[in-house]
């Protein structure tokens, strides 16, 4: 599973955002074992691909800045191990995530049995990421297997469903640009609903006063 946060920096002539939290830009990814998240984030941030097991020892990270919607976006991207031994490492890693990426293995049901069923992924998040993170479901290795099945999990928990392959390109770029436009979005109306109201008072005019007739009483003189 990938988790994303957002900050936004503000440069001369304000066109650059960053993506990341806590004083980082980040996005963190957080998986079942050999699900090929490692091989995802390999393929998005250097466009290349391995046929080599890539086991992720703990926590991996990788950087790229894109172009959203005019502006320059930094991307910091953690990729959490799927083994249960650095459950209590990775987990750490979801506060102050904007963006959850959960990747599952289309190929291997026990891996989506792991998100849909046991606790570990979607109570994680509920337990230590915030309430407002955004989130998406991945089904990866899509070039070997055409299940939908997921669509209905994501469905139920009301998040967006991409099938992916890092080993020919499939959807890897669109399931990150999207979820960094929905974090994205999400800043942009907090910040709008932060700015404070303003009343605007108009001053009496001092010559309308002087020469203003006063009004008759309606009881009598």
């Amino acid at each position: 599973m990938f988790t994303m946060a957002t900050v936004k920096r503000k440069e001369k002539g304000g066109e650059r955002e960053e993506v990341g939290g806590g004083g980082r830009n980040e996005e963190v990814k957080e998986e079942t074992q050999g699900v090929g998240k490692s091989c995802l984030l390999l393929r998005f941030s250097d466009d290349s691909f391995t046929t080599s097991f890539i086991t992720t020892i703990g926590i991996d990270f990788k950087i790229r800045t894109i172009e959203l919607d005019g502006k320059r976006i930094k991307l910091q991207i953690w990729d959490t191990a799927g083994q249960e031994r650095f459950r209590t490492i990775t987990t750490a890693y979801y506060r102050g995530a904007m963006g959850i990426l959960l990747v599952y293995d289309v190929t291997d049901e026990s891996s989506f049995n792991s998100i849909h069923y046991l606790p570990h992924a979607f109570w994680n998040i509920e337990q230590h990421a915030s309430d407002n993170v955004n989130k998406i479901l991945v089904g990866n290795k899509a070039d070997m297997d055409e299940s939908k099945r997921g669509q209905a999990l994501a469905d139920e928990y009301g998040i967006k469903f991409f099938e992916t392959s890092a080993k020919t390109n499939f959807n890897v770029e669109q399931v990150f640009f999207s979820i960094a436009r929905d974090i994205k979005q999400r800043l942009a109306e907090s910040d709008s609903k932060a700015e404070p109201q303003t009343i605007k008072i108009s001053k009496p005019d001092p010559t309308k006063g002087s020469s203003a007739t006063p009004e008759k009483s309606s009881c009598c003189s």
